[in-house]
């Protein structure tokens, strides 16, 4: 988004975006749903929740589809199994870091709600200085902050692309009857990030886009930053074209049937959240 911004992307497809940073995962689905915002970049398991509910949400392409997350540990935690009755600290009690965090601790024999506790701790700043406080005593993290922490003392005990390769992390969603009436606005939003996707991938462009993750990230450590742009591009967060692909957009779902946010037999439903023909018209 803020590649497209510096690059004019969304001025050449003749587009003014208002940027709004809404503080959690809730308020920005419930945002786009009552029409404060026109589109919503975040997961999208509020809105394939809603898509089940009979709701208008829909989903129309991926922002990202790797997990840059990793679990940042207090000093004295060092393995996941020394979790076991502790606080993790999460950007929401449901959707997308509390799933993550559930399906990692599982693998590993723990079980939430039971073996753990959640606790409300915002987005990953926020989440950082809950754990420097000692409020917490873990927080999934993306990178850079992950490496920050890591510089700090604490430990990295689990990296959440290990456990799950691929998956829609985030996605672009809107009402569906916003999306239909204002559609070409949709598909030159759509067609300016895919030109920033594209840019942001390249390894020539780095010297243009490290700064500009520096900005909006780690600001007064340009090093930090490199790391983690370096580590999310390489990794390949940021898919061409947008794509959702069949694995990543069943892995969401299959996930939110593990964690109850989904039954077992509204599985195949829950695929169509996706509406493909914004993509095939890119």
């Amino acid at each position: 988004m803020f590649v497209a911004e510096k690059l004019g992307l969304f001025e050449k497809h003749g587009l003014t975006i208002d940027l709004r940073r809404m503080g959690s995962l809730e308020l920005a689905t419930d945002a786009v749903r009552a029409g404060d915002a026109d589109l919503t970049i975040g997961p999208p398991e509020g809105a394939i929740a809603d898509y089940l509910a009979g709701g208008p949400l829909r989903l129309v392409a991926a922002q990202a589809v790797r997990l840059p997350m990793a679990l940042v540990t207090r000093p004295e935690i060092m393995t996941i199994e020394d979790l076991k009755g502790k606080t993790i600290g999460t950007s929401s009690l449901r959707e997308g870091t509390a799933i993550y965090t559930q399906i990692v601790l599982a693998q590993h024999g723990l079980h939430y709600p039971g073996d753990d506790e959640f606790a409300m701790s915002g987005i990953h700043t926020e989440r950082w200085e809950a754990l420097r406080k000692c409020e917490i005593d873990c927080a999934p993290q993306p990178a850079p902050w992950s490496f920050l922490a890591e510089d700090n003392g604490y430990n990295l005990i689990a990296r959440g692309h290990d456990a799950i390769p691929e998956i829609v992390f985030t996605a672009v969603f809107g009402c569906e009857g916003w999306l239909a009436a204002n559609r070409d606005t949709v598909l030159r939003f759509l067609r300016a990030l895919a030109e920033a996707y594209d840019f942001a991938n390249d390894p020539a462009n780095e010297d243009f886009c490290v700064p500009v993750f520096q900005s909006i990230t780690t600001k007064d450590d340009p090093d930090l930053a490199g790391r983690g742009f370096a580590y999310m591009r390489d990794l390949g967060m940021w898919p061409e074209g947008l794509k959702i692909t069949p694995t990543a957009l069943a892995t969401t779902v299959d996930l939110m049937v593990q964690t109850g946010l989904a039954g077992a037999t509204h599985r195949d439903q829950a695929l169509q959240a996706f509406d493909k023909s914004y993509l095939a018209d890119l």
